[in-house]
């Protein structure tokens, strides 16, 4: 649905994207990662055809940025971070002006409005002026608005930017609800942990360049060198069973949290998995009452890929 080869777009001397390689294919949820002035927006903008790449190749959904980009606007929806509303209008004014754009006519028109206002959750609202929606409302009502002529790929520039946080949470759900129509959707985030929880493909640019591009799973062994197991065991025992486990030698370090609540365990290189941790502190007549893998986010991830460097 999306590919991109050696995709770049300079200033001067300064490289905004860098030779950028995606493939996206229909229905991946992408979640594009990147400090700002990392190249997001840049590459939204040139898959939405509102800009023109340097050099290098780019096609959405069988089309050529540079020959079909008349097909690629009928084929895609394109929300960026902050978008121009008509403040004078109301709801349904404002969505049937812009289906009455793509070229939706007579009854169909209403009824598109009324379903895509359904689908953002912003029925009640539909004799509203604009003005008076909150920004949350307002993310909702743009959304609908790139909906409205059922896009096959949807490129979402930071959706949440700016929503407190149940409107983040009913954003991320109609994404999710986006993603079970089998839609493609390139979605830019700094709110890593939300992005984990929708997607199943991740990409993490920095200065213009695409430093990671594959699953959540595989950012997250790019990163964890070693594996690190929480325990605990029966009360007051905390500090007993930590000495036992510094005794067995697939354990690098013990460390009690705060209080002895706890018992962290840290593996020696190589060795990828702790189930001997509780077969051993069990076996040492030990009531094992937690034993978790300690687990590595999209921000430990981001952190552990990227260097800091901005354009």
């Amino acid at each position: 649905m999306i590919e991109c080869r050696d995709l770049t777009k300079k200033y001067g001397d300064l490289y905004a994207l860098d030779r950028l390689t995606l493939k996206l294919d229909k229905g991946d949820v992408f979640g594009f990662i990147g400090p700002n002035g990392a190249g997001k927006t840049t590459t939204m903008r040139i898959l939405a055809t509102l800009l023109n790449p340097s050099w290098g190749e780019a096609s959405v959904c069988g089309y050529s940025i540079y020959t079909g980009s008349k097909e690629i606007r009928r084929s895609i929806g394109y929300m960026p971070d902050f978008f121009g509303v008509y403040d004078d209008m109301k709801v349904t004014e404002y969505l049937e002006f812009f289906a009455a754009a793509y070229r939706i006519r007579g009854a169909d028109r209403r009824k598109k409005c009324d379903q895509v206002l359904e689908l953002v959750d912003l029925g009640y609202k539909r004799d509203a002026l604009v003005t008076s929606l909150s920004r949350g409302m307002t993310q909702r009502l743009g959304l609908a608005r790139v909906l409205l002529h059922e896009p096959q790929v949807l490129l979402l520039d930071e959706p949440a930017s700016g929503l407190d946080p149940r409107a983040r949470i009913e954003m991320r759900e109609l994404i999710k609800e986006l993603r079970g129509m089998n839609k493609t959707i390139m979605v830019s985030s700094h709110i890593l942990p939300e992005l984990a929880d929708i997607c199943n493909k991740i990409g993490i640019i920095e200065r213009g360049k695409l430093i990671f591009n594959g699953t959540v799973e595989e950012a997250i062994n790019k990163v964890r060198t070693k594996r690190v197991y929480i325990v605990s065991v029966g009360p007051d025992q905390n500090e007993f069973a930590a000495k036992k486990l510094e005794q067995f030698h697939e354990i690098e370090s013990v460390e009690l949290t705060k209080e002895a609540a706890t018992i962290r365990v840290t593996l020696k290189d190589g060795e990828g998995d702790g189930c001997f941790i509780p077969e051993r502190l069990i076996a040492e007549k030990y009531k094992l009452r937690t034993f978790n893998e300690e687990q590595i986010n999209l921000e430990d991830v981001f952190m552990g890929i990227t260097k800091g460097i901005t354009n």
